[in-house]
């Protein structure tokens, strides 16, 4: 059984993907700072026959990174560092924006997924396994507002590029999930309505598909590696 760490897996695209990844057999550990609504996750999939190891946290605490380290217990073929944040909200210019909300948004959109890829490289490269880092369109992309997230993730990028060159034994994928219909996407929206946008559980084919197929390094959008775009 391949075993896959998913941060960020209490709601939004994470459960969804924790959801998807155990239905194709994978034994889970599971993270988020929202214990309760963790659990119920865990739950869901442990009903549906899955194995689940679910740890509260945040992984921007080191403390909590070694408890995820050890609950791999020496095995990990998928590590899937989704866990983030939008930074401040309603979204500021970068003329306005706060630093120390800017500091928080690189500590849990880089410096953590970093630091938690540091941590499992020797499990991964033993296993010859992968790392997903969930990244977004305004990585690449100027939107007015989006300049301390578009930051965040576009140093994230960069670090999962410049990974995927040094890892040869392992994949490194950087995926733009498109916009969803999320808590965090409402929070870049306060107050608008954003039904029109898919739930995160109509992508998760192509998350598969990267996992399964074992794709080479690279960036990828979650729309172009859906069954219709093939």
């Amino acid at each position: 059984m391949n075993t896959a760490l998913i941060t960020g897996a209490s709601r939004g695209l994470g459960r969804a993907l924790a959801v998807g990844l155990a239905r194709e057999g994978y034994a889970l550990i599971i993270d988020a700072r929202d214990a309760a609504a963790l659990d119920a996750v865990a739950d869901e999939i442990r009903q549906a026959g899955g194995t689940v190891t679910a740890l509260a946290g945040s992984v921007t605490d080191p403390s909590h990174r070694d408890l995820l380290l050890r609950a791999a217990d020496g095995r990990l073929d998928l590590l899937v560092n989704n866990a983030g944040t939008l930074g401040a909200s309603p979204l500021p210019a970068l003329a306005d924006y706060p630093p120390d909300a800017l500091r928080e948004a690189f500590e849990v959109n880089v410096i953590a997924p970093i630091a938690l890829t540091q941590l499992m490289l020797p499990l991964l490269r033993e296993r010859g396994g992968a790392v997903l880092n969930i990244t977004s369109d305004a990585a690449v992309e100027a939107y007015a507002g989006w300049g301390g997230y578009g930051a965040a993730k576009a140093a994230l990028e960069q670090a999962s590029n410049v990974l995927a060159a040094e890892e040869l034994a392992i994949r490194v994928w950087w995926a733009d999930p498109g916009d969803l219909r999320t808590d965090m996407h409402q929070l870049a929206f306060p107050g608008e309505d954003i039904s029109d946008r898919p739930l995160p559980e109509a992508i998760v084919p192509a998350f598969l598909r990267l996992v399964t197929e074992r794709l080479p390094s690279g960036r990828y959008r979650a729309a172009h590696l859906l069954p219709a775009a093939r």
